[in-house]
């Protein structure tokens, strides 16, 4: 067919043009909060689908779904959701062109001035080793549309494909408008995006065809999808999915807690967790990204001072609260925690329950962490981290709060309990041994009883001056436990105090302690030979006090 040619003349002159209405769908998530407030607080309309959709409006902005521009719903599994004239008309319409204003017009349709687009994750997805259905499920459709429709319409929009060229598009929005120079190289890089990722898929293919692959039966896709199976937990369309059991499906994630398991992100509807986190920055979160990073949130929110637990596999390598008239609050409990262990904390998880700041952001941009979870980040924070390309930076919901209840799954079943929140304050405790704690040595102590609470059982927690010098975790001896923490700790166990999730039950793990130098501890109690382990710490001079509590953690 012949492309129609246009009388020069019919066109009129466009620069700079405003940007009043845009249209944003993406599965890179990184930075879109940013772009939603600037172009929230610019005025500007926005349009977006599925969890795009969903993610900019949690955040407080006015968002208007695909479904209400197009009147139809998504169909065929998110497959069918932008390709539809009321979108594409707005994106390819050269208003220059009288002719064009006037069809739309007609058509009731409006343009965009700008598109923000990339696509579904084809190359991780092949990556991940995921089945071939799944990978078909990633070559993206509707998406490559957009972009090129939009990059041959650069006369009239911008596109914008990466993440990189948000703060260029907030100040052009900010200072009236995008240029046509910009625009023009905005859709160079669109035709780059849509040319690799094509080629990628291309690639995949032919390579399935030298391996002997056949497609997948219709049929195989379509029990991917059935609610009736656990298979549709897995099924990797956008936007979230009901199943009963688990709640509203958020996300599917790569792969479980190792490569060869399927995983997903549910959520609860009155949730305020880290499943309700925004993310900022970074590489898609994993599932055991998740696992640590609720860990560490557990860590941090035991402490009403501002905190920093630093945790791997689960487990802390490092607890801290800032010293008191700390100038930089945060920062200090980041150094102090992260001193604990620096070689666990290396690729661990770091929560914080107070603002990141810039000192805290400039010490921790040295190591190499995969997730980053606090209420927020100050500007020269997110600067400072946003430089590193794959650490992950998660905002906690305004309204977060640790779940009340704790869900276990069991082989047939669930196990449910109340959450372990409940900490007997010291002038509760009873002196079991040794003269009494002076106020300076009580605060230490409960530090390191709060803090233990996060260790795995068996659990033994060293501290000095508000942090953890040294941590025992899952051993299935509290003697192996109490060898650890003081091997971690080394020189600095000597004037610690201790803390142990569970009574001593004997006095040889008590002893490790003394021997180590430690001046005080708490524990429980409770033991039929707690008079030995009495005896063990009157013997050493040491005070220990008796909280009655325990505070298991399997």
């Amino acid at each position: 067919m012949a492309v129609q040619s246009h009388d020069p003349s019919l066109y009129e002159h466009r620069d700079v043009i405003p940007v009043r209405r845009a249209l944003i769908s993406v599965s890179d998530k990184t930075r879109l909060l940013d772009l939603a407030a600037a172009l929230a607080e610019a005025g500007v309309e926005i349009v977006s689908t599925g969890s795009t959709a969903a993610t900019i409006r949690d955040a407080g902005h006015t968002v208007t779904d695909v479904s209400e521009v197009t009147g139809f719903a998504e169909a065929l599994d998110g497959r069918v959701k932008t390709l539809h004239p009321a979108v594409h008309s707005g994106l390819l319409a050269d208003l220059r062109l009288a002719d064009h204003r006037a069809q739309l017009a007609e058509l009731g349709f409006s343009a965009f001035e700008l598109v923000v687009v990339n696509l579904y994750p084809f190359e991780e997805t092949v990556a991940s080793g995921k089945p071939a259905a799944d990978v078909i499920e990633n070559v993206d459709i509707g998406g490559p549309a957009m972009v090129r429709a939009t990059a041959k319409n650069h006369a009239n929009a911008a596109i914008v494909v990466s993440p990189a060229r948000y703060d260029d598009v907030i100040a052009a929005v900010g200072a009236g408008g995008t240029s046509l120079a910009q625009r023009r190289s905005l859709a160079a890089e669109a035709f780059v995006h849509t040319a690799q990722y094509d080629a990628a898929v291309a690639n995949w293919f032919l390579d399935q065809e030298d391996a002997g692959w056949e497609a997948p039966e219709p049929a195989a896709v379509a029990a991917a999808a059935d609610e009736d199976s656990i298979d549709s937990v897995f099924a990797d369309t956008e936007g979230y999915v009901g199943y009963e059991t688990f709640g509203l499906r958020e996300a599917v994630l790569r792969y479980g807690e190792n490569s060869h398991q399927r995983a997903a992100l549910f959520t609860e509807s009155d949730g305020a967790g880290i499943a309700q986190a925004t993310q900022l920055h970074g590489k898609e979160m994993s599932y055991n990204n998740y696992v640590d990073a609720d860990a560490a949130l557990r860590a941090a929110y035991d402490h009403e001072r501002p905190a920093v637990a630093i945790v791997k596999h689960a487990n802390p390598c490092g607890i801290a609260v800032a010293p008191e008239g700390a100038d930089d609050a945060i920062a200090a409990a980041h150094e102090l925690a992260h001193a604990c262990d620096p070689v666990s904390a290396y690729g661990g998880v770091i929560a914080a329950n107070r603002t990141v700041t810039a000192g805290m952001a400039a010490t921790v941009a040295e190591i190499f962490t995969e997730v980053i979870v606090a209420p927020g980040f100050e500007p020269e924070a997110l600067a400072i981290l946003t430089r590193k390309k794959n650490v992950r930076l998660l905002v906690l919901p305004a309204d977060f709060a640790p779940n009340p209840v704790e869900l276990r799954q069991v082989s047939g079943g669930f196990l449910l309990q109340d959450a372990d929140r409940s900490f007997a304050p010291a002038s509760a405790w009873t002196l079991a041994a040794g003269a009494a704690a002076d106020a300076a040595t009580l605060a230490e102590l409960e530090f390191a009883w709060r803090a233990c609470r996060a260790v795995k059982s068996n659990a033994i927690l060293l501290a000095a001056e508000g942090a953890s010098v040294g941590v025992g975790m899952g051993q299935v001896n509290r003697v192996d436990s109490c060898r650890l923490a003081v091997d971690r700790a080394g020189d600095r166990a000597r004037g610690s105090v201790a803390a142990s999730d569970a009574f001593f039950p004997f006095a040889d793990g008590l002893q490790v302690l003394l021997d180590a130098g430690v001046r005080a501890v708490v524990q429980p109690g409770g033991s039929v030979r707690d008079d030995e382990v009495i005896a063990a710490a009157q013997a050493a001079g040491v005070t220990m006090y008796f909280t009655g509590e325990r505070h298991f953690f399997h």
